[in-house]
């Protein structure tokens, strides 16, 4: 790359081998369901996670919103956490244009709704009363350290799910990273869900494109969803060659990112003036701050960053910070960070 980029792994370049796929993509129209390598995405897709059928979307917001379009309906509610992805940072979506009702809980310090508060939330047949239809869970979780959590948990939401006739659905944005990280297999996780949306974009590298996978029957909902949304895709197979590829060779590499990022943590807890959690540090984000002593901002340190070393890293509020590792970073990009930031520190 041309810049040492912690601001998130959607940043990270396709691989030479991705770009390579992608030139030689056998193509159809994806709409007619013509689309060959569309079609062997999908199938790998659905086959990782345990599910009878997938969907290529060309982002994990779109496939979000396609599944809980395809679970709930309008005046319907559904259950999710208050710092959840889909709740703070998909623009309303479920409300705006499915006119389903979001019903946000309280999340742990790892990003776990209580079940029996969601158990307490579900609605009781009341014509005065939104109608309760899904809940809605994410692993990692985003907004708590990028935490992975466990399947544990999953099921005591889906035994709730199930003594109420609920669907469930995942937004496993960076479900691999979870599994990777708990050295599971992703399907001990999505046994607890009907659905679940991961992204191709992220940490495995691909340069577009997310897959939403359930039943056959959901999937079929799913699709006329997609094409509410604007989403119907013709000669896709040049991005799901790609997609192909991150499924194959890029999933049990993410433990590489992790290792970078704990490096990356402990670095920071040594510099200081720097405030860090290294034991949160999980998968492959790090969250943290500026101490009281320290005279500078975020966005002042981020701009220093950039300017003096071409280290770009995201700011989190006036004086926090996430950085996320990716196929991209390797341990000599962490000690670049680290020793830039150690500098620009030293001299406030």
């Amino acid at each position: 790359m041309d810049r040492i980029d912690f601001r998130s792994d959607t940043v990270s370049w396709p691989t030479p081998a991705m770009r390579e796929a992608m030139a030689a993509a056998a193509v159809g129209d994806d709409v007619y369901g013509e689309d060959p390598t569309v079609n062997a995405l999908e199938a790998l897709a659905a086959e990782k996670v345990g599910k009878e059928a997938g969907l290529f979307v060309s982002s994990g917001t779109m496939g979000n919103l396609a599944a809980v379009l395809s679970h709930a309906g309008r005046g319907d509610e559904a259950i999710l956490g208050a710092d959840s992805h889909v709740f703070s940072w998909e623009a309303g979506g479920i409300a705006a244009l499915g006119g389903v009702v979001p019903l946000p809980l309280p999340t742990d310090a790892t990003g776990r709704m209580d079940p029996a508060a969601i158990e307490g939330a579900v609605r009781g047949d009341d014509p005065h009363l939104p109608a309760t239809r899904l809940v809605l869970v994410e692993n990692s979780y985003g907004g708590k350290h990028g935490y992975p959590l466990p399947p544990s948990y999953f099921a005591g939401v889906r035994a709730v799910a199930d003594r109420h006739g609920l669907a469930t659905h995942m937004d496993g944005a960076r479900l691999f990273n979870a599994a990777v990280a708990q050295n599971l297999d992703a399907r001990e996780i999505t046994r607890h869900v009907d659905s679940v949306t991961f992204c191709l974009s992220k940490g495995l590298c691909a340069p577009v494109g997310s897959v939403l996978c359930g039943s056959t029957d959901f999937i079929h909902r799913a699709r006329r969803a997609r094409k509410i949304l604007g989403g119907g895709m013709r000669q896709a197979g040049i991005l799901a060659a790609a997609g192909i590829v991150a499924l194959n060779e890029m999933v049990e590499r993410l433990c590489d990112d992790h290792a970078h990022a704990r490096l990356l943590a402990d670095g920071l807890a040594a510099i200081p003036g720097i405030v860090v959690q290294p034991e949160m540090v999980k998968t492959n984000m790090v969250f943290f701050e500026l101490g009281p002593d320290v005279p500078l901002s975020s966005e002042a340190v981020a701009g220093a960053l950039s300017e003096t070393a071409n280290v770009w890293v995201g700011t989190n509020g006036p004086r926090g910070f996430r950085a996320v590792t990716h196929y991209w970073i390797d341990a000599a990009d962490v000690r670049t960070f680290l020793e830039a930031l150690e500098r620009i520190l030293e001299r406030a």
